[in-house]
């Protein structure tokens, strides 16, 4: 099957990843229809993910203005069987942008559950922050790490979490789209530290407050890479 055309390509960079188990009934309600939780050892995982989105062309597009940003999101992890082949993919709870009419535009397009807000990040060699203002007060995710990256183990828990090459979407008359992402496989790191400040009912929701308040089962900071998003499509 040829793959659908490109729709968005960009830089992902400074991935700063913390990883929390949650109750899997947390998240059967909000699985699109036609794909099924992936579970990492029996468990459900949700990660609080931070990263930089840097030389963003749309349709092969640069915007001005909006060509480089931040993005931290709430995702977790799902997988469908396509003719003996497992796409293993992510779910998006929430994502957030500093720009309106980019969270406007994947709203419109995507469904995605995009916010703007303001944002802002530090990032040097070994320590990645990035932060959020939201009602009314700024919100922290960050990481420390040491050393050279390395590749990901194969089966490792590394591997689960940042192997995803698709996504799902619930869409608003019950249907699902998918999309493809392609990029290397990257190289990481075990963060040394990681932190998550932020009011976590308030910006997700209260229903994964009390895991995302605890210290992060997993904590890793990847180095990220050139990347492209394709067009997404309805699944039947």
């Amino acid at each position: 099957m040829m793959a659908a055309p490109a729709f968005l390509s960009a830089q992902w960079r400074a991935l700063v990843m913390l990883n929390y188990e949650v109750a899997p009934e947390v998240l059967e309600s909000r699985v699109p229809r036609g794909v099924e939780l992936d579970l990492w050892e029996g468990r459900a995982l949700v990660s609080v993910v931070g990263f930089l989105f840097l030389k963003t062309r749309v349709l092969g597009v640069a915007v001005p203005f909006h060509r480089d940003f931040e993005e931290v999101n709430l995702r977790f992890y799902v997988c469908r069987e396509v003719d003996g082949e497992v796409r293993r993919a992510v779910t998006f709870i929430r994502e957030l942008v500093p720009r309106a009419a980019i969270a406007w535009m994947a709203r419109s397009i995507y469904h995605e559950p995009y916010t703007a807000c303001a944002m802002r990040h530090r990032v040097t060699h070994g320590f990645c922050q990035y932060e959020w203002k939201l009602g009314g007060r700024w919100h922290e995710l960050g990481a420390r790490f040491e050393g050279e990256p390395r590749e990901m183990a194969p089966g490792s828990e590394q591997e689960f979490i940042f192997e995803h090459y698709w996504g799902y979407t619930a869409q608003r008359d019950g249907g699902t789209v998918e999309y493809q992402v392609e990029h290397p496989r990257w190289r990481c790191w075990d963060a040394k530290e990681a932190w998550l400040e932020a009011d976590a009912a308030a910006v997700y929701g209260r229903e994964f407050a009390e895991a995302l308040r605890g210290r992060p089962r997993s904590a890793f900071v990847a180095e990220g890479s050139p990347v492209v998003v394709r067009r997404a499509v309805r699944i039947a």
